[in-house]
């Protein structure tokens, strides 16, 4: 009984394993979102390939995520008539409202302190992406050699979607998962539930066999 539940045993230690891997690591990055109504969505473009109407609302936000599903939404609820109530509209252009969220200390690379959290009103000629909205009133911004946007004026200063340790990115800072985001939403793993299963198997394996024995002795 005993060698027929070793290979379980050792199954059980790699899904554990596997799960604490998974789990082990983040990203820190800006995310990029649109403003449906009083809601975020996840862009599905990024700001170079986006182009706004003019009354749209975008964000942005700095943190540590580990995907798009968990990324931390932008804080503050203006609405685009809040953001652009001083730039009337005017012909030949387009306004874009953008809120910009720097995150917290906990996300901040180190040595790095996060700027306050601001919003912004672009006017931008009407065939511009959000990237131009962008540049035109928070500037400079940074990109790497994939067009990754790495820094919105200028914060950070460097880094550029590293992949960052659990353990230096606090829990409560992990945001609220985005509209149609990853079925992983913070739950125990597959592996880790699978793990304690096999292991539990093993527990009462080994009582079994344990009563077996004093049977047989009796």
């Amino acid at each position: 009984m005993t060698r027929r539940l070793a290979p379980l045993l050792l199954a059980a230690l790699v899904l554990i394993a596997g799960a604490g891997q998974a789990q082990a690591a983040g990203y820190r990055y800006w995310s990029f979102w649109d403003r449906d109504g009083e809601h975020w969505t996840y862009a599905t473009q990024g700001p170079s390939l986006t182009r706004p109407s003019d009354g749209d609302v975008q964000g942005f936000r700095f943190a540590v995520s580990e995907n798009s599903g968990a990324a931390a939404q932008p804080g503050g609820t203006a609405d685009f008539a809040a953001i652009c109530a001083k730039t009337p509209a005017k012909d030949g252009s387009k306004r874009v409202a953008l809120v910009l969220d720097f995150g917290t200390a906990s996300d901040a690379p180190s040595g790095e302190t996060p700027p306050a959290g601001r919003t912004a009103c672009a006017r931008v000629s009407p065939d511009a992406t959000t990237a131009d909205a962008l540049a035109a009133v928070a500037g400079p911004l940074r990109y790497d050699t994939n067009a990754l946007l790495c820094a919105i004026a200028g914060y950070p200063k460097s880094g550029c979607g590293e992949q960052v340790s659990q353990k230096d990115a606090a829990p409560e800072q992990k945001g609220t998962p985005a509209e149609g985001g990853d079925e992983n939403d913070g739950g125990p793993s597959v592996g880790l539930v699978a793990g304690v299963a096999i292991i539990a198997a093993l527990g009462a394996a080994g009582a079994w066999q344990a009563r077996r024995r004093r049977n047989a002795t009796d």
